[in-house]
């Protein structure tokens, strides 16, 4: 079994991968454009940032497996990939702490302005009087916008930092609120209204592109902070680029709209000429810790994939299965039992939509759980029962 491994990755971890009896493709500079001709015969492909499109997926005729290494799965067409059942994995919560402290870091550069600092004192300028202006953290409101594993490690530094914190998400209710120590605000335009500084931890959906924009904005107090280290399509960049002129916010980004897809090159984004941006280079997750705990993680699930046929941490699994019936059928654990099973579903025009086949001690009996998509007839039943490798059999409706 073939894995490609098509971003830089951590070194160390690929031996991991050899024990597993993997042959290991090791090509991390890779364009998106050569990736559908090096997928082609790959069983499990791991990628970063690399984006992975239709094409990609479609020329993988054995993937079964795509692993981000990673927490977004943006980059990857995942409509694409359940179309072909390839499972598509993530790493959630393993860059936390390396995005949290950037966040921190920007939220601290912002208001004592340490980039601008360090520009004049390399080019023999002194200006005391004007960097001694700084507003100060401790006591200032800090707003939350998401509050996954992320937005959570921002919200316990700022709180050290002597921060309130004020916090929004979907599922975010008083009761989560008062454990994190965190207040809620109702809605992001809230939320934006009460900070002194807006933060957004936001992973990029249909429903959150675009999530912060003109309402919000509009709210933020002038000269507040404001920093994205999430994607930078969940803020409308165009209502961004005018509170920055009419505001003076002091805005800190990891992400911009336009990046290049390789890891060096040229860039052309004019939000970040504002005097008032602090820009870094996508580099939020980017530590050797947080690398280092993202490896070992992508190792865990390649190795329960190989050695148990489990994939943890999918994201392209059905939520909601469209089975209506279960059909549960104990038989005798012997050669052709579930076949036969099955051949008689298929002879009643019923699509199986999931099933599990569990063996008892002394692998003398199973059971199967097969999920259906509408309501067995009693002739099928029947049928079934009439088999001498059949112990019983019954059906559940499920509840929707």
């Amino acid at each position: 079994m073939r894995i490609l491994i098509a971003d830089a990755f951590s070194e160390a971890h690929l031996d991991a991968f050899r024990q597993l009896g993997l042959d290991v493709d090791y090509r991390p500079s890779l364009s998106k454009d050569e990736l559908p001709a090096a997928v082609a015969g790959a069983h499990i492909l791991v990628v970063r940032s690399k984006e992975v499109n239709a094409k990609a997926v479609e020329a993988g005729e054995s993937l079964a497996l795509i692993v981000r290494a990673g927490a977004g799965v943006n980059t990857i067409d995942r409509k694409a990939a359940s179309a072909r059942g390839v499972f598509l994995a993530n790493c959630p919560g393993k860059n936390a702490i390396a995005v949290a402290e950037l966040t921190i870091g920007l939220l601290l550069s912002l208001d004592r302005r340490i980039p601008d600092n360090v520009v004049d004192l390399r080019n023999g300028k002194w200006n005391k009087k004007g960097y001694s202006e700084a507003d100060g953290l401790h006591g200032r409101t800090l707003g939350v916008v998401g509050l996954g594993a992320i937005g959570r490690e921002v919200a316990r530094r700022a709180r050290a930092f002597g921060m309130r914190v004020v916090a929004w998400s979907r599922s975010l209710t008083d009761e989560t609120a008062a454990e994190l120590e965190v207040e809620r605000a109702a809605n992001v335009p809230e939320l934006a209204g009460r900070a002194d500084a807006l933060t957004i931890h936001l992973a990029l959906a249909p429903e959150t592109r675009g999530l912060v924009g003109e309402t919000a904005l509009a709210r933020l107090r002038p000269r507040a902070i404001f920093i994205n280290t999430s994607r930078a399509e969940v803020v409308d960049q165009s209502a961004l680029k005018r509170a920055i002129a009419e505001k003076q916010l002091r805005v800190g980004l990891d992400v911009f709209e336009r990046e290049p897809s390789a890891a060096t090159g040229a860039f052309d984004d004019d939000i970040v000429r504002a005097q008032s941006v602090y820009g870094t280079h996508h580099i939020g997750a980017s530590t050797r810790q947080a690398q280092e705990a993202i490896a070992e993680e992508t190792v865990r699930i390649v190795r329960g994939f190989v050695e148990r046929g489990e994939v943890q941490n999918c994201v392209n699994l059905c939520a909601r299965s469209p089975a209506t019936f279960q059909l549960n059928v104990r038989h005798l654990d012997q050669v052709g039992v579930l076949a036969e099973v099955l051949g008689a579903i298929r002879r009643h025009s019923i699509n199986v939509e999931e099933m599990e086949n569990t063996v008892f001690e002394d692998a003398k009996a199973a059971s199967a759980r097969i999920r259906l998509a509408s309501r067995p007839p009693t002739e099928l039943l029947e049928e079934l029962r009439a088999r001498e490798s059949i112990i019983h059999v019954d059906i559940v409706e499920l509840t929707r």
